[in-house]
């Protein structure tokens, strides 16, 4: 959670009960991803602040151990070596290590990166603009069990999809998003469905997933209309259980959903 003076990182049972919180080194959190493999579990946040933490990528323990900074802390930049972000968006990290991160939430960056688990440049895709292959905050991503990155483009109100491996576009859903761009974008735990979130119509947009091949263009399955000024701005799923979490920043809440 933002705000001054509050603990930046709340745990909570899945049944929702409050359990601890920590505050270490975070500024304004915008992103958070949580990897639980066999042998370990870490924390990962985009820090959007403009002060002395800001402009990072930070990995901690799940107890807020800081155990990895990613960018230069304080200075938002557009370098690869040394590796800078101007207010990175969001992240999401594999089992291998292999880390997609979308940078940024309106700062000089318009672009996708794809980092190594020794946290190299393995591609880039992107820079500011209205084209394929071009970003207007790109604000949320993830990936799919069939090779293909899904990167929430959301000003410019669509979805574009990329190669896992080596970065090429392979298409972009716009039909969906007329009345409003895409804020956070995961997939169900089937992988048959995206949930999609739109801040400023308090909706979550259940799309087809396409199966291997063409993207195609977007099927909308079914909505979830919120209440006014919710603002649903992030989305996760239980990969396991199948629950649906959504962070709300107008009703300051997390709703979690669960299949029926």
């Amino acid at each position: 959670q933002r705000g001054d003076n509050v603990p930046k990182v709340l745990v909570f049972s899945e049944e929702g009960y409050f359990l601890y919180s920590w505050n270490n080194t975070v500024e304004m959190p915008h992103g958070i991803f949580v990897l639980n493999t066999a042998t370990d579990s870490s924390v990962w946040i985009t820090d959007v602040g403009t002060g002395k933490y800001g402009h990072t990528v930070k990995q901690y323990s799940p107890s807020g151990k800081l155990m990895q900074i990613l960018g230069t802390p304080g200075n938002a930049g557009s370098s690869l070596i040394p590796l800078q972000f101007d207010q990175p968006a969001e992240i999401f990290v594999e089992e291998s290590g292999d880390i997609y991160v979308v940078d940024g939430d309106g700062g000089m960056n318009n672009r996708l990166l794809k980092l190594s688990n020794d946290y190299k440049e393995i591609w880039l895709a992107g820079t500011n603009g209205t084209g394929i292959g071009q970003f207007k905050i790109p604000h949320s991503v993830t990936v799919d069990p069939f090779g293909r990155v899904w990167v929430a483009d959301r000003d410019n109100k669509r979805i574009q999809v990329f190669d896992k491996v080596t970065g090429e576009w392979l298409g972009s859903w716009s039909s969906c998003f007329s009345e409003d761009g895409p804020y956070s974008v995961r997939f169900t735990a089937n992988y048959k469905y995206l949930i999609v979130a739109q801040l400023n119509i308090n909706r979550l947009a259940i799309l087809a997933a396409p199966p291997v091949g063409s993207i195609g263009d977007c099927v909308m399955v079914n909505t979830v209309q919120l209440a006014d000024e919710t603002k649903p701005h992030l989305v996760d799923v239980d990969m396991k259980s199948g629950a649906v979490y959504v962070a709300e920043i107008g009703a300051q809440q997390v709703q979690k959903y669960i299949p029926l």
